[in-house]
This record gives C-alpha cells, sequence and structure tokens, in this order.
C-alpha cells in the first residue's frame, strides 16, 4: 500500500515519537520497505517554517534531516501544476494550504495519507487515511 505522510506522521515515524501509534508505524515501516512511502515536498517547507519560528527542533540540521529521511527510501513527491490545481479543488476542505497540497498529493498517487491531523482525518473526501496515533 503507497502512503504519503503527513508532517506530524513524518517527523513522529523518523524521530521515534511515542505518539506514533503501533499499526502507522507498521503501515509506514511497510511502505518504506516496499518503496512506496512517500511525502509531499511542503512538509520539508512546513519543518522548516516550524524550526525558524522556534516552534521545533531537529538534532541536525533540516537539510541533513531531510536528506537522510530520503535515503531511507522515502519518495518525495515535487508540487507541480496539476498538484496545485488539485488542492485547490478539493471539495469542502479547510483552507490551510499545506493540507490541501499533502491530501492532493495522496490522491494524485492513489496513496493512503498517514496523519493525525483531526481535521483531515474528519474530511468527507475520497481518500483512504491511516490515523497516526493508531
Amino acid at each position: 500500500m503507497s502512503v504519503v505522510l503527513d508532517t506530524n506522521a513524518l517527523v513522529w515515524a523518523f524521530e521515534g515519537d511515542k505518539a506514533l501509534g503501533r499499526r502507522a508505524e507498521h503501515a509506514i515501516d511497510q511502505a518504506v520497505s516496499d518503496g512506496v512511502a512517500h511525502v509531499s515536498a511542503i512538509s520539508f517547507w512546513e519543518l522548516a517554517l516550524k524550526i525558524r519560528k522556534g516552534k521545533f527542533g531537529l538534532a541536525q540540521p533540516i537539510a541533513d534531516w531531510r536528506a537522510s529521511i530520503l535515503r531511507m527510501g522515502v519518495r518525495e513527491v515535487a508540487i507541480d501544476g496539476l498538484i496545485g490545481i488539485a488542492a485547490n479543488e478539493l471539495p469542502n476542505m479547510h483552507d490551510d494550504p499545506a493540507d490541501r497540497l499533502i491530501v492532493a498529493t495522496a490522491l494524485n498517487l492513489g496513496a493512503s495519507l498517514a496523519t493525525s491531523d483531526a481535521r483531515l482525518l474528519g474530511w468527507k473526501g475520497p481518500l483512504v487515511r491511516i490515523d497516526a496515533r493508531v
């Protein structure tokens, strides 16, 4: 099963955060092992922004952290025009642009989305979700 990790799930999975649920951890580990784990490029922007604002920290520079995740086999998905358009057209989705781009990426890939975001978990759209807390 192809999986897109949202920003929180990405951090939880690769920083060993205990908030990541066992089922989610298994699904993510399996996706990484199978070469079908993905992350939207916007997630690295989101993390860099949080670090710059002092809301989050990593033990290493974010560019190095990103490189290590990509070396593990997670595939970074660029934001192109079609993903941007699809993100804008998501029905009844809240206005957070990063969330919209991450959801559009998952839908474009036909992948499940691993997330802990209650707004994404509760969205009524046609998206398969993995609750990262479980």
